[in-house]
């Protein structure tokens, strides 16, 4: 009886040490499965960058380069190989003859080929990763623009927002005073309309809010990043002075290294590569005579030249030509792009000084005719037109924000630099 007593109570601790188990693990598959929230433009980048091919097949291109290293250093270009023979006269004479041959044939570097494959290796290890950081630049380039599309849209939502508020206050107190016999029937219709409108801009942005919410969910995988809480801070300026490490232009000029060094390689390849042969055979002449050994040692050495050879080395002519005529452009290209990038921000600060000025006097305005209305000292049409101004002054204060810190992301962008 005691032993049955101490046995249920042992299994019913195991059953609860179980559950309690399986409660954590559920738990932490739980937060490990949560949506991690989307703050920034650099989160929306780092999460959109994990879902590119370039970005899913980065690792295994770097394994064949570094495969393509080894192969650069080793002894022999091509593996070598091993060659069997056995000759007999059993379906003939059969009078005993035997030969049987192993030989084992080399592949031999052409003079400086080995060098120049490594070269050509690194050369090609050093452009995929310029490669990656140009990718990541134009990857970087729509992110900016959709994330600054999604802040333009989210502030004509919050001034729309604002205008219908106005306007459907302004129309009760209209209904109120058309009541009172203070004012016309015309003039409810004025303010019903103004209220129409603003609904109408109203879903408008809210519309185009939802396009530019489901862009970037697109970019960054909506099952992974559903939680946006994004900030328009804006991101640091960028120094001055030109960069010169700019990834685009690093790309062209790894290219370019690597059409040069592919040039080089291709002007050793004048040949097949020759073979070195050693073999060992044994062989008698008829049943009576007994095995002898024999060692040969042979080079083969192929013709080169010819229209294939040429050929070769003017396709990689072609390609160095190319890539260093693309990299001139590319430098004069940028450099536009980025003193233009300049002059925008310099625009951008002063249109933001500008609408911030005129919003701040529109406000005031429509604070002084809005109690000259209570007080039936201005007409409706006047109020209509101060609170329609008020409201494109605060739209364009706001816009203009964001189109100062957009501008500084184009620089960044411009000037090659990813976002931090």
């Amino acid at each position: 009886m005691y032993r049955t007593k101490k046995w249920n109570f042992k299994w019913r601790l195991s059953a609860v040490a179980a559950i309690s188990v399986c409660s954590v693990f559920h738990v932490f598959a739980q937060n490990t499965n949560q949506p991690r929230p989307v703050q920034s433009v650099k989160d929306i980048f780092d999460a959109t960058w994990a879902r590119q091919p370039e970005a899913q097949a980065l690792e295994t291109r770097q394994q064949a380069l570094q495969a393509q290293k080894r192969a650069a250093t080793a002894w022999t270009p091509e593996p070598a190989a091993v060659e069997l023979n056995s000759k007999s006269d059993q379906w003939g004479r059969n009078l005993g003859e035997r030969e049987q041959q192993i030989a084992i044939a080399v592949p031999m570097w052409l003079p400086g080929q080995r060098s120049k494959s490594s070269a050509l290796a690194e050369a090609e290890a050093n452009a995929l990763d310029h490669q990656i950081k140009a990718n990541q630049l134009r990857v970087a380039g729509q992110i900016r623009e959709d994330w600054w599309n999604f802040h333009r849209a989210r502030i004509e939502k919050d001034v729309t927002t604002d205008q219908l508020n106005n306007a459907k206050r302004l129309a009760e107190d209209v209904s109120k005073r058309v009541k009172a016999g203070d004012l016309a029937q015309s003039d409810q219709h004025q303010a019903e309309g103004a209220v129409a409108v603003a609904e109408s801009a109203y879903a408008m942005a809210q519309a185009n809010l939802e396009l530019a919410i489901q862009m970037i969910k697109a970019s960054i995988g909506a099952t992974s990043f559903s939680t946006l809480t994004l900030s328009d801070s804006p991101e640091l300026l960028p120094s001055a002075e030109y960069p010169r490490n700019h990834a685009a232009l690093m790309e062209l000029q790894a290219r370019s290294d690597v059409a040069e060094r592919a040039m080089a390689l291709a002007a050793t390849r004048t040949r097949a590569n020759p073979e070195f042969t050693i073999a060992k055979s044994r062989d008698r002449g008829n049943l009576a005579d007994p095995y002898s050994s024999k060692i040969t040692i042979g080079i083969r050495l192929p013709f080169g030249g010819g229209p294939r050879y040429e050929a070769v080395v003017a396709h990689a002519q072609a390609e160095a030509t190319q890539a260093q005529a693309q990299l001139t452009l590319e430098r004069d290209r940028t450099q536009s792009l980025w003193h233009f990038a300049q002059a925008k921000v310099n625009a951008a600060q002063a249109q933001l000084k500008a609408a911030e000025r005129r919003a701040k006097l529109a406000l005031e305005s429509r604070t002084f005719f809005e109690k000259s209305f209570q007080l039936g000292e201005s007409d409706l049409p006047t109020r209509l037109r101060i609170e329609v101004e008020a409201v494109e002054a605060q739209r364009q204060a706001a816009l203009s924000r964001i189109e100062f810190f957009a501008s500084i992301s184009a620089l960044r962008q411009a000037a090659g630099l990813l976002p931090q």
